[in-house]
């Protein structure tokens, strides 16, 4: 597992990284983000995975909805409240949306917090501007 929302499987004796689809897990260095590796891990490590493949991204991932063992990973991931229904791109009538809810509601997993920021802010804003505390402005004096 590389985090809560991309993993390996061997197809062939291939290794190949699968994102999934439709959701999107904190980073490892925000809150929940190792919790939300874990889950997946939980999920699928060591167990058959079936790929419902939709295209590949521009980091060369496959792109999919991933079953493990019989059980959606993507569809769990949103319901244990360690991934967000990724709005850019899971469809408005995608069942993840009310696993959103439900997880928000019962403060499942990252719900737990009062205002968890998502990834995608976290990727936008800097994964140290978040982290770190503003630096003091530097004030000049001049010599007397």
């Amino acid at each position: 597992m590389h985090d809560g929302d991309t993993l390996t499987v061997l197809i062939e004796g291939r290794q190949v990284r699968v994102r999934l689809l439709d959701i999107d897990a904190p980073e490892l260095g925000q809150p929940f983000g190792t919790r939300s590796k874990q889950s997946l891990s939980e999920l699928c490590f060591g167990k058959r995975a079936e790929l419902d493949v939709r295209s590949h991204d521009r980091y060369g991932r496959t792109l999919a909805h991933v079953h493990c063992a019989g059980r959606d990973a993507n569809a769990e991931q949103v319901r244990r409240g360690y991934a967000w229904a990724y709005v850019r791109y899971a469809p408005p009538e995608s069942p993840l949306h009310a696993l959103e809810r439900e997880a928000r509601m019962a403060r499942r997993g990252l719900w737990g917090d009062p205002d968890p920021t998502p990834p995608w802010d976290w990727r936008r804003n800097g994964r140290h501007s978040l982290l770190a505390p503003a630096a003091s402005p530097l004030t000049a004096t001049s010599p007397q």
